[in-house]
């Protein structure tokens, strides 16, 4: 299709597909105007330039565009060498007293995700209302008891109890002092810089100082300044939500069966919270298991490994066919008291909310996927990536946290100036060597007569400083993208506890569903099923495209369609080819089940925690068959822990205790 985008010189023909974005229409357009970048074309739908279209993210079809259509198109004053003070936000005015272009260089065109352009048009007032009790004016007329608030304001964050803005709030606070509100959806203004930087404690390099090259030199200018720690005021991701509570009972059910802790990654995505102004919330839809060992203590995985890598890069191509990306991680750290359905307590303010080891991890995760920020000078701030962990709560009953590691610890970890201590609560720092340059690194805390000290955070220093709280949940409906139900298919790298991903297994799971798309369609809508399939090699990308679209299209029946196209492609026929070759031992037992069984779970529910009716004790259901001898063939409760135990084992899978 042809768009037609007309400038105050000539009018521009941009050929562009349906599905292919606004942020792409704009990179072809900005040679053809001779703009600096991109995002200095400010692009409207009518002559006088009022409505800006700022949905970057937005293909050309969903945005109401057809072959023909005629947009208008402006470089914005500020973004051309002026002195002359200017705004590109549209209705939002910038006062002479904001400072000029230094010169810096700043990132090319920054395609951050959906929710930001969203969040970037709304100013996150607080709107009051009028108080009987303290107004004494009429309705028409505003007070200090009514007058609307910033969502930065400090009163309203302590009456509400909120330790961490919002990301788009503390952003608003420092756009204020250069007079900057309403909506910023526009071109950033060139003669305000940009408003956000990364903390670096890295030597920095290239300098022009005369000395040599760190780290034969060093000088005040190249060298990192004095770290002074202190918890992050702000947090990039309000709130986790888990599209379903299955999720989490689905990553306990290891845990029941084995005693053995587990470890998952978290793929979703990032919408608007609503109960907080400018939030955002991290929807979790799936959670993938990777190839990991596990210990009843904790689990051992090699992230920075190259089959790791590729394990994920897989798993990203079924994700993103699916609308779906990774947010984060989540581990458990489940022990039992003893107690029938009653867990241990471990984390809490006497010990620790997450080992510095955990933090360290989740600073090198967030530092591999950052969050894409055009109002910062590097092209990104901070990270949007969560780490969620399954323990025990202060009740005993198991629920799930969520936290994330601040800009600090994310500096401090690509410096490799931190390192895990033998005390969970105790992050090391690192020693300087020759390549390796440590700052100076403090902290003040309240010391036993209630008095704020600084403290040299050489050797350790608490971990606290480094964590921000995120808070956690499931919604009252539920909607999820996946729905696994009674045709689920086996969880990958399970085979400690008998559940193997097979031809065979995949054989069964499709009996009975081939001729019914309806089933057919259930069975598509299991992320594992997908993700095992693709890996299988049968389905050419477009094939596994097709098969994403299917789990994301909400109507029925143009989903079973595409059931339909799919079933008829030469991938899936050469799958189903070859599944007849699949042998009798590849069938297994895995604990799958007919596509058209009906598997009962019971376990985590609700909105914050797991159901204490499916507690460390409960019996693991499903129907998993564990090998071994014995001449009684029906599953035996123990006498010790009353786990019910699948035929023939001789001791108890949960207490490893003798049968008799």
């Amino acid at each position: 299709m042809i768009i037609r985008v007309r400038t105050s010189e000539m009018t521009h023909r941009i050929e562009m597909e349906p599905q292919e974005s606004l942020a792409l229409l704009l990179e072809r357009l900005a040679p053809l105007m001779k703009a600096p970048t991109p995002d200095a074309i400010l692009l409207t739908n009518d002559p006088g330039g009022h409505n800006i279209i700022a949905e970057f993210e937005k293909s050309i079809v969903s945005l109401g565009l057809k072959h023909g259509d005629m947009l208008y198109a402006k470089i914005a004053k500020s973004a051309r060498p002026s002195e002359e003070p200017g705004s590109g936000f549209g209705n939002t005015s910038i006062q002479a007293s904001a400072s000029k272009d230094d010169g810096t260089s700043r990132p090319s065109f920054v395609k951050q995700d959906a929710v930001d352009y969203e969040l970037e048009k709304d100013d996150g007032i607080i709107k009051r209302k009028r108080d009987p009790a303290f107004c004494k004016h009429g309705a028409n007329a505003m007070c200090d008891y009514c007058s609307s608030l910033d969502p930065y304001d400090k009163e309203y964050l302590a009456k509400e109890n909120i330790k961490h803005m919002p990301f788009f709030a503390y952003l608003r606070q420092v756009l204020s002092q250069y007079k900057i509100s309403g909506d910023i959806s526009g071109s950033i203004p060139r003669n305000v810089p940009l408003p956000l930087d990364n903390p670096d404690y890295r030597v920095k390099p290239n300098c022009k100082n005369g000395h040599p090259a760190w780290p034969e030199g060093i000088c005040s200018k190249c060298q990192p300044p004095a770290i002074s720690l202190q918890q992050q005021t702000f947090r990039v991701v309000d709130n986790v939500e888990f599209s379903t509570p299955e999720l989490i009972n689905d990553l306990l059910s290891f845990w029941r069966k084995s005693s053995c802790q587990r470890f998952g990654l978290l793929y979703g995505h990032y919408s608007r919270a609503t109960d907080m102004p400018l939030g955002i919330k991290a929807v979790v839809e799936a959670i993938y298991e990777p190839k990991q060992s596990w210990e009843t203590d904790g689990v051992k995985i090699a992230v920075e490994s190259v089959e790791f890598e590729e394990e994920v890069k897989r798993v990203d191509a079924v994700a993103e066919a699916c609308g779906i990306r990774l947010i984060g991680m989540i581990f458990t750290d489940v022990e039992s008291t003893g107690e029938a359905d009653k867990v241990v307590y471990s984390r809490h303010a006497n010990s620790y909310f997450m080992t510095a080891l955990e933090c360290r991890l989740a600073a090198y995760m967030q530092c591999k996927h950052k969050n894409p920020s055009r109002w910062a000078n590097d092209g990104y701030f901070g990270s949007k990536f969560v780490t969620c962990y399954v323990s025990g709560d202060e009740d005993g009953i198991i629920g799930v946290r969520a936290w994330q590691v601040s800009n600090s610890a994310m500096a401090m970890q690509e410096a490799d100036l931190i390192v895990p201590s033998n005390a969970p609560s105790k992050m090391c720092i690192q020693e300087a060597t020759k390549t390796r340059y440590v700052p100076d690194i403090i902290y003040t805390y309240i010391n036993e007569y209630k008095r704020k000290v600084s403290a040299n955070a050489k050797p350790a220093f608490p971990v606290e400083y480094l964590l921000v709280a995120l808070t956690q949940g499931s919604p009252l409906d539920p909607r999820p993208l996946f729905s696994r139900g009674n045709k689920s298919f086996p969880i990958e790298n399970r085979d400690h506890v008998h559940q193997s991903q097979t031809l065979g297994v995949l054989k069964r799971h499709l009996e009975g569903a081939q001729t019914f798309p309806e089933a057919l369609r259930q069975v598509f809508m299991d992320f594992h099923f997908l993700v095992y399939v693709s890996s299988l090699g049968f389905l050419s990308q477009e094939e596994v495209k097709l098969a994403g679209h299917i789990v994301r299209e909400p109507d029925v029946g143009v989903s079973l369609q595409l059931v339909n196209s799919l079933v008829e492609s030469g991938g899936w026929q050469t799958l189903l080819l070859a599944l007849q070759e699949a042998s009798a031992s590849d069938l297994g037992d895995a604990g799958a089940g007919s596509a058209m069984e009906h598997i009962t779970e019971a376990g985590f529910s609700g909105t914050g925690g797991a159901d204490s009716s499916r507690g460390p004790s409960a019996a693991a259901g499903g129907s998993e068959q564990v090998g071994g001898g014995g001449g009684n063939r029906q599953p035996w409760a123990c006498r010790h822990c009353t786990f019910v135990n699948s035929a023939g084992q001789d001791s108890c899978d949960m207490c490893a205790l003798p049968r008799d």
